[in-house]
């Protein structure tokens, strides 16, 4: 199995595909093979990636939106059904954090930190799920976080947000594992990535950390997309070696 054919043919959708573990994990699910849609809220960055994709021997496409709009994630399924005629994987990447104490965290921080995590996860897989139940097949991935796993200091809205992420992923895989979709959540520790940089955390702090980079957490969501018909991975925790 050559890694540029294992997942020939499938279409994969990326959210938050302009930086981050979302710029790596479109990066890498091309490599192998697939046609990604790619989607974000800054367009040029957006087209800078399809232009890499290409260079792969992939092909892409992209809309640029916001996340949390319905009608971004309505267009973008669209897209990946005139572009491609199937969605074969949906990975619901986009995310904000912030490391900041209740007593500094506003109410515009919680909703902004609700709906990027947990609304727009919502939208995507509302719209790409009838699809799937027609086709009988697809992978939802959902990028949460260990701080949806165990509540940590400092985090306590984000962490509200990935515990979200995770009980919306293990209630699609009870929902729709009669349908032949498979529904998991990855929860990566610390990677470099501008994920609450200005929000708790510098450029300078994240350069010098031990955190994992972009591409070893794609590699491992990467993993769970090459897994057989007969073989689903609920939940994945990546974390470094620090």
């Amino acid at each position: 199995m050559t890694p540029s054919a294992t997942l020939s043919n499938k279409t994969a959708i990326v959210t938050g595909a302009s930086s981050g573990i979302g710029h790596a994990t479109a990066l890498a699910l091309a490599r192998h093979g697939a046609n990604l849609i790619v989607t974000a809220r800054r367009e040029d960055r957006l087209r800078a990636l399809v232009d890499d994709i290409e260079a792969l021997g992939a092909r892409a496409a992209l809309h640029a939106g916001d996340a949390t709009d319905d009608a971004t994630a309505r267009q973008t399924i669209a897209l990946a059904i005139a572009e491609f005629g199937r969605i074969d994987i949906l990975v619901n990447n986009a995310g904000a954090g912030s490391d900041r104490n209740l007593i500094d965290t506003t109410v515009e921080d919680y909703d902004d930190l609700m709906d990027t995590n947990m609304k727009s996860s919502f939208l995507f897989s509302r719209h790409a799920a009838p699809i799937m139940i027609e086709q009988r097949s697809g992978t939802i991935l959902f990028i949460a976080s260990v701080a949806g796993l165990q509540g940590a200091a400092g985090e306590s809205v984000y962490c509200a947000a990935k515990f979200a992420q995770v009980g919306f992923a293990q209630a699609l895989d009870a929902e729709l594992r009669k349908h032949n979709i498979k529904v998991g959540a990855i929860c990566p520790g610390g990677t470099k990535t501008e994920f609450a940089v200005g929000r708790g955390r510098t450029e300078e702090w994240v350069r010098d950390s031990e955190m994992m980079q972009p591409s070893e957490v794609a590699d491992a969501i990467v993993f769970v997309c090459l897994q057989p018909p007969n073989v689903r991975i609920p939940q994945m925790t990546v974390r470094h070696m620090g």
